[in-house]
Formats: C-alpha cells, structure tokens, sequence
C-alpha cells in the first residue's frame, strides 16, 4: 500500500501543532524546576520565546511545518522503499 503525501503531512503537521500545545501546557502546569520545556523549545523552534502570544503562535506554525516537512520526506522514501522491497499481495 503506497501512502499519500497530503494525508501524511497534514496528519503529522496537526500531529506536531497537537504535541507543541501539549508541550506548552505541560510547561505551564509542572514547576519549572521539574522540567526543562521552556529551554528545550526555545531551543528547537527558531526565534520561539517562551510565554508571548507571539512566541506561542510561530511556535504553533513551526511545529504544524515541521510535520509536513517530516510527511514530504518521508512518503517519497517509503513509497520507494515500499514499490522495491515491499511484499506483494496476490489477488485469487
């Protein structure tokens, strides 16, 4: 079965949108001694500050981007992959 490059980077941008609000409410909720949520954001989401209406939404267009950019990627690879070593199912 051949995946589909739009169902699988819209999946995946709202998938990564989804865990970036998680992430920030689970930053919001646990004291920040116990986790590192702010640094660890700050340091994978480009020009993201921690706590700014502005920094929440380019954190929220960075992740939803970076799922599609995984999906674009990924479906082309596994396609491939798939059409070359993948097992064939024989119809009776």
């Amino acid at each position: 079965m051949l995946l589909k490059i739009k169902v699988v980077s819209w999946s995946l941008g709202i998938f990564f949108a989804v865990s970036f609000i998680l992430c920030v409410l689970y930053g919001l909720v646990v004291p920040p001694r116990l986790h590192g949520m702010s640094a660890f954001l700050e340091a994978v989401l480009p020009a993201f500050k921690w706590l700014t209406f502005g920094g929440f939404v380019l954190g929220l267009v960075e992740s939803f981007l970076y799922g599609v950019y995984v999906g674009i990627v990924f479906v082309p690879i596994y396609n491939f992959i798939s059409k070359k070593w993948g097992t064939q199912v024989e119809d009776d």
